[in-house]
């Protein structure tokens, strides 16, 4: 009992419900592992005791109060004693009483009672809600490595999403393109190619850069090097797109590194050199420590560090030029960035802020009906309580620098505002627990940067979901998302769930990288992928039956409404069609569907069996495509017919 109200006390469960009717207990020793990460020793009865009296400190203030605008005095400062007096230190540095009308920002609260007692809490000032879609938008949803033009080093680049986002707002009226995360990844031999994973979510990965542009490029003495150096990636391209290679991120990382050498000792303009230094300043220690960090890994020395720097700003400038080619092109949106739910336990992120992170944890999810083993995925957490002694400076930090250049923002296992599923080190995923995290700040500081942004939010919000997280997402104006798939009708015995009962707040899909892109679920071709793979939960004559029931299911549905589904492309004509029929306000096509392609980009349950984020987009015969070859294709443009006339 002791132990239980020690975990409450910290936000740790002590059990947890994988479906309605069942409730499962935590170990204890689970629990006592997660109290020590948190700074909470229950090892023994008397340490026990010890962290209970600290626990049970009365505290004047929470360490966060928000203030959302126009809903009044925030609970916690109702509670405080008559006459009591607020200061208020804003973040520009004035000072202030409290009151309700405080501009928005992150500021600092001081209490102070009449008795003499004296406290300070992070006040964060929010708007009720984060921004909203200028009116119903369509969009594309592509990896980006898998987009190659005739300029691409072997993977897509940010030149090349430019391009992308350029040709989709002339060509197909679209409002958005949304990209896998860009974050820095830890170099390797190789290197994880999986976006989900990486070094920092703060900073960009230089490999995405588009030499050419880089604006000293055409200054370089060295013309005959880097032409040798392009005309290699150009051979890396003709591989991926020629003869079925996979995509080599550490081939092409090779050659851009070696050129960006060649540019960055090329001396810089009087105005290039004050915007590098202007943005030196502005990234500050943070910047200074990634730029450590990418120096150790790649075997530079401190002598490499401020190339590494500029590297960053190289990025983020290339980053801003493809926002403004989206915008200029008249998207509604632009660029949708998307945020990974956590960070790689030896990368920059945690090296420069160790304390931030739980040590000897993993981030993962809980057994369900899907997986009963669970799931690790490797993410050390961040601590609540080192987030809220903070302040949330990480926090507020990463969202700023993703928003920077994006129109909306993508957040991976929204869930993770609310809790995460922690998992002691050496336990199995089916021993761990969930930690709570303080949602209404996580939330407050979402919705504050994105209002200051101008940015719309989208969760990824698929799986288990605690129940009033959806609602409190929607309450604050964050977009869910919908897969057709998974819309279903479960309270009502489980039939696909008709076009009107779809939720309005969402980006609506087909299909996404982690799913089997549409034609090959239309054929069940990702049951014998599956099949192949050894991975099937049951016998594959059971699994083929069932995935064509569910298929047979929704075919039958489009067919009622009137769309046409005798053939592989009316079919995924019709699917999508089905989703402008529904009020979600952002619809996306998954751009290997567009053309037909069949290879999942990411087969979860997988490590080297299968390609995973490596594979170029490709039509329905398997032949890599470019985007000029995307922009001609008879089947894309069909599909992008039907998708504008739903939107009309």
């Amino acid at each position: 009992m002791s132990l239980a109200r020690l975990a409450a006390m910290h936000g740790v469960a002590t059990s947890y419900s994988p479906s309605q009717d069942l409730t499962v207990a935590v170990p204890d020793r689970t629990v006592v592992a997660v109290l020590a990460a948190l700074g909470a020793d229950a090892s023994t009865p008397q340490a026990l005791r010890a962290a209970l009296d600290a626990a049970a400190a009365p505290r004047l203030l929470p360490a966060t109060v928000v203030q959302w605008e126009g809903e009044g005095v925030p609970a916690a400062l109702g509670r405080l004693p008559a006459d009591t007096v607020l200061d208020v230190r804003l973040e520009d540095g004035g000072t202030s009483p409290w009151r309700t009308g405080l501009p928005c920002g992150v500021h600092r609260l001081t209490a102070r009672t009449p008795d003499g007692r004296q406290a300070g809490a992070t006040l964060v000032v929010a708007p009720e809600r984060a921004p909203e879609p200028p009116a119903r938008v369509h969009g594309f949803l592509v990896q980006l490595y898998s987009l190659l033009t005739d300029r691409s080093w072997g993977m897509g680049d940010l030149g090349d999403l430019a391009d992308l986002a350029g040709w989709a707002a002339t060509a197909h009226g679209a409002g958005f393109v949304q990209v896998n995360p860009l974050h820095a990844a830890v170099p390797g031999n190789p290197t994880d190619p999986s976006p989900y994973r990486p070094s920092s979510r703060r900073f960009p990965d230089p490999v995405h850069l588009r030499v050419e542009d880089v604006p000293e490029h055409d200054r370089c003495a060295h013309r005959e090097t880097l032409d040798r150096l392009a005309e290699a990636g150009a051979g890396l391209r003709r591989e991926v797109l020629e003869k079925g290679a996979l995509i080599d991120r550490d081939a092409v990382w090779a050659l851009k590194r070696a050129a960006l050498e060649l540019l960055y000792a090329v001396p810089r303009s009087p105005e290039r050199e004050r915007d590098y230094r202007e943005f030196r300043a502005a990234q500050g220690p943070a910047l200074d420590a990634h730029a450590a960090w990418c120096a150790r890994a790649a075997g530079d020395g401190p002598q490499g560090e401020d190339f590494h720097r500029w590297l960053v700003w190289l990025t983020e400038s290339q980053l801003s030029a493809a926002q403004q080619a989206a915008r200029g092109a008249g998207m509604a949106l632009g660029l949708v960035h998307d945020l990974a739910v956590g960070v790689h336990p030896e990368g920059a992120d945690v090296w420069a802020e160790p304390g931030a992170y739980a040590g000897r944890m993993s981030v993962g999810a809980p057994p369900d009906a899907f997986n009963a083993r669970g799931q690790d995925w490797g993410l050390p957490p961040w601590r609540p309580d080192a987030l809220a002694a903070s302040g949330y400076a990480p926090y507020r930090a990463l969202l700023r620098g993703l928003l920077r250049h994006a129109g909306a923002l993508r957040i991976d296992h929204v869930m993770g505002l609310f809790r995460l599923w922690w998992i002691p080190e050496d336990a199995p995923p089916t021993e761990g627990t969930y930690v709570s995290y303080d949602a209404e700040a996580m939330l407050a500081i979402l919705v504050l940067e994105a209002h200051r942004a101008g940015a719309v939010v989208i969760g990824e919000d698929l799986g288990t979901v605690a129940p009033g997280v959806r609602e409190a997402l929607a309450r604050r104006g964050v977009l869910g998302t919908s897969v057709l798939w998974f819309e279903r009708d479960w309270a009502g015995g489980g039939r696909p769930l008709a076009p009107a009962d779809w939720r309005a707040g969402c980006l609506a899909t087909v299909t996404t990288h982690d799913l089997p892109p549409t034609a090959s679920r239309l054929a069940g071709e990702h049951v014998e992928l599956r099949e192949r793979l050894g991975l099937l939960g049951g016998p594959p004559e059971r699994e083929r039956a069932a995935d064509a029931a569910e298929t047979g299911e929704w075919l039958g549905l489009l067919a009622s409404l009137g769309f046409e589904v005798a053939g592989e492309e009316q079919a995924v004509q019709a699917l999508y069609g089905f989703l402008l029929r529904t009020p979600a306000r952002l619809v996306g096509v998954w751009l290997p569907d567009a053309v037909g392609d069949r290879r999942p980009q990411n087969l979860p349950g997988t490590w080297d069996q299968y390609p995973n984020w490596r594979l170029p987009v490709a039509d329905a015969s398997g032949r890599p495509v470019t985007l000029a070859q995307l922009a001609a294709s008879r089947r894309l443009n069909a599909l992008m017919d039907v998708v504008r006339a739903g939107i009309r």
